[in-house]
């Protein structure tokens, strides 16, 4: 069933697929598979077609609000670009990416726009530091429209945790200024376009603003450009670590170091273990759909 993986997937987020979107989202390069397999499963009751859409639920409120998130995501570019613009002026950013689900082009009142940033070799945990400063100072630490949970420097672009979940996000990734990083970044994770063979390698690439840094950020990037800044890096890092495991502390050390991983290369605040949620009520969903349905879904692994 190649068609009902993404939709049950998407159904986590009570959000709908249209036809095209199916066939992005699923692993073969077949569409008149999909095309067959999606009426089938209508006739079959397994899934309900409500306008142009597909969806696992007989529920036409989420069709009314996937329809108000898409038109929500469209309000909120301009200001998703200035925040990314802002960002991307900060010392030793390189890239800045929208994720999450404005990456998925949907945003409502309870939303937030989330940034997947990309920074220099060694100062990652200065950059960091310093938009989570601003965050906490000059906008009151409200993450609405400046979620900043994902760095990553442009030396270890790899991402380790190669899942459904993770192929996801890489895909839906929407570049927003960056000077080559993001390039970099995809030649390094094509394993995610194997997950999805139907959806375009490095998409928005083309749109990617360059990134024009002012004379006091480079001045900084200048001074910190030493042993000194090498230092300061590491200790922002011990700090920040130091503080995390002592405040989710009841945190599974296996789920930690994945939804917090924090190394010199990698930066991640998850404290939810949003990941291993996902895929865990991925596979019970699959569960659910076996047994009423007598078919057989392969199971994701974190």
């Amino acid at each position: 069933m190649i068609s009902l993986k993404p939709l049950l997937y998407f159904s986590l987020f009570k959000y709908p697929l249209t036809k095209e979107e199916v066939i992005a989202f699923s692993n073969t390069e077949n569409a008149n598979t999909i095309h067959k397999e999606l009426d089938t499963l209508v006739e079959d009751g397994i899934i309900y077609k409500i306008k142009d859409f597909y969806s696992c639920e007989n529920d036409a409120s989420q069709i009314e609000r996937r329809v108000a998130g898409n038109e929500g995501a469209r309000k909120i570019a301009k200001k998703a670009d200035r925040m990314s613009r802002l960002i991307s002026k900060f010392p030793f950013v390189e890239g800045v990416g929208i994720s999450g689900a404005l990456s998925k082009g949907f945003f409502d009142k309870d939303g937030d726009i989330d940034f997947f940033i990309i920074t220099s070799k060694q100062r990652l945990w200065i950059a960091r530091t310093l938009l989570i400063l601003f965050k906490k100072i000059f906008l009151l630490n409200s993450k609405k429209y400046f979620c900043v949970n994902y760095f990553i420097s442009e030396n270890s672009l790899e991402i380790e945790e190669k899942n459904l979940f993770t192929a996801t996000e890489l895909v839906t990734l929407i570049p927003m200024y960056g000077n080559g990083s993001f390039k970099k970044f995809y030649d390094t994770n094509t394993w995610a376009y194997t997950t999805f063979p139907n959806k375009e390698f490095g998409q928005g690439l083309g749109a990617l603003k360059p990134i024009h840094k002012p004379a006091i950020t480079r001045f900084a990037e200048k001074v910190l450009h030493s042993k000194m800044g090498e230092k300061l890096d590491t200790f922002f890092l011990k700090l920040t670590y130091k503080k995390w495991k002592l405040k989710f502390s009841d945190m599974n050390p296996d789920q930690f170091n994945i939804a917090m991983k924090s190394t010199k290369s990698v930066s991640k605040h998850h404290p939810q273990g949003f990941q291993n949620k996902v895929i865990t009520r991925l596979n019970e969903k699959y569960i659910v759909y076996e047994n009423k349905y007598d078919i057989t879904l392969n199971k994701e692994h974190a």
